[in-house]
């Protein structure tokens, strides 16, 4: 399994190009190999912890479903393969403001937590490494847009409530954590 993650990993970085991360020089990459390496310890399976490593890249580059799901083909089986893409695009934001350029942020958020109430549990285990991840940077990179963005993940967690209940709870107590230390 590790030598197909690492495959997928490397797919992955290519798509995401020269991205990095929004508050430090890292490649972005190294965000999904957190979350996934979040999501490992809980034996959840190849499908899950590849939608980990995949679940920015439809979102944040010009690679297409179908190439992921073709080059998913050439290191597991259909099942697996198909299982994989369908977290991504559940992972995916679809009310983003290069689509939606007429509502303003809140109204978007606001059709993303509709969206995200109606996906599948593992998908919503995977947000929640996600947010995990995504707790930690900002809350010390950018104090000042962190309250804004946490209250966010906070709605996430109350609609999305369908994941692994440990995941969940580590999440939501990260968002309080984080909240608490922007009060200080």
């Amino acid at each position: 399994m590790e030598n197909i993650l690492n495959q997928i990993r490397e797919f992955a970085d290519h798509a995401h190009g020269d991205q990095t991360r929004k508050y430090t020089p890292e490649r972005y990459i190294v965000h999904p190999v957190r979350v996934m390496e979040t999501l490992r310890s809980y034996d959840l399976g190849l499908p899950v912890l590849a939608a980990a490593l995949l679940h920015d890249v439809l979102e944040d580059t010009t690679t297409t479903s179908q190439e992921i799901v073709l080059f998913l083909r050439t290191l597991m089986d259909n099942k697996e393969a198909e299982e994989t893409v369908s977290l991504v695009e559940e992972l995916t934001d679809v009310y983003v403001k290069s689509d939606y350029p007429q509502w303003n942020r809140k109204y978007r958020k606001m059709k993303e937590l509709d969206r995200i109430a109606k996906t599948s549990p593992t998908s919503q285990t995977i947000k929640y490494a996600d947010i995990i991840d995504n707790t930690n940077e900002i809350t010390i990179k950018d104090p000042d847009f962190a309250p804004r963005y946490l209250k966010e993940c906070l709605q996430i967690l109350q609609v999305a409530d369908k994941g692994n209940k440990e995941l969940h709870k580590r999440a939501l107590d990260g968002i309080k954590a984080g909240l608490d230390q922007l009060k200080r």
